[in-house]
């Protein structure tokens, strides 16, 4: 395997693309070049020690994303039994090594996660779960991610991904986020989900309304989502209604901090803490799976506008 920062890792190539992917971290998509430039953002010093802490790339949410809680008590949930467990935020995928298996092209990868006694004790479910990478061309990469249920009791579900645009800080206000119709809301301190409001079509990312808020989908998105930065003269854009997908619940819209050299736009499957809530939380029957999937595609030029 190619060797990254003192790691091993996947490198994939079309064109003039470049992704670089850690099976091993979490099954982390670290980086997408196109012609050298950072689409996909990976820090140049990360702490490899603690994987799910990198900001960078795109962490896998599951089984669950997002904050959940137990009487107040952050990083719990409750099962129908009443049984409480201990889940890290965002699942334990990120934390965790995939097998994984080159497409024969060399063009993509398939990576998998199955249910372990590292998993048990904090979600008792038999299960496997995919994620797909694969460069269509050197402008599009197809992703998918799949749950199947391996056991004898349905099994609940939301993941997600969290994506790292790279965006140099100094361009947000002139950088525009246009969403399908949605209506926007967020987590409140005590872990409740506020009500919605309605959303608007496009926002800056300089815009503090869109700061660590969900944009919940209101009906099919047959437009995508688009990140359109005229300084750079490109556009990124999330297709989320691909063909036997099972529907995205919501868009969030998050970055660290105002010097933060990326913006975070993350394809959800539910809100945080639906274990509890109910809000996008999906049960999947015993011996069944499904697929979320979604095309990313960077269009530079005058097609970016």
């Amino acid at each position: 395997m190619p060797q990254f920062q003192q790691q091993d890792i996947l490198e994939i190539a079309q064109g003039e693309a470049l992704l670089r992917i850690a099976p091993q971290a979490g099954g982390r998509l670290l980086s997408w070049h196109i012609g050298g430039e950072p689409v996909i953002h990976w820090p140049d010093a990360p702490d490899w020690s603690q994987p799910a802490r990198i900001r960078g790339g795109n962490p896998l949410l599951f089984p669950f994303l997002g904050r959940h809680r137990v009487d107040g008590r952050i990083g719990e949930w409750r099962d129908q039994a009443g049984v409480v467990r201990v889940l890290p935020m965002h699942g334990f995928a990120r934390d965790l090594p995939f097998a994984y298996a080159l497409d024969a092209d060399g063009h993509g990868v398939r990576m998998t996660l199955t249910d372990s006694e590292a998993t048990r004790t904090a979600y008792p479910f038999a299960f496997r779960f995919e994620a797909a990478y694969r460069l269509a061309d050197a402008h599009t990469l197809d992703v998918e991610l799949t749950v199947s249920n391996l056991g004898d009791a349905p099994l609940p579900h939301y993941a997600g991904h969290h994506f790292y645009f790279t965006l140099p800080h100094a361009l947000r206000g002139e950088t525009v986020v246009e969403l399908p119709p949605a209506s926007r809301r967020h987590q409140e301190s005590d872990g409740s989900i506020s009500a919605p409001v309605p959303g608007e079509p496009s926002y800056t990312l300089d815009d503090p309304r869109i700061h660590d808020r969900f944009h919940c989908l209101t009906g099919v998105p047959v437009q995508p989502v688009r990140l359109v930065s005229p300084s750079l003269d490109r556009a990124i854009e999330i297709d989320l209604q691909r063909p036997g997908s099972a529907p995205w619940y919501a868009v969030t819209t998050w970055t660290e901090a105002d010097t933060s050299d990326f913006y975070c736009v993350e394809p959800w499957l539910g809100l945080p803490d639906a274990i509890h809530n109910g809000l996008g939380l999906r049960w999947l029957a015993p011996g069944k799976s499904e697929t979320a999937a979604l095309r990313i595609t960077v269009a530079y030029g005058k097609s970016s506008r």
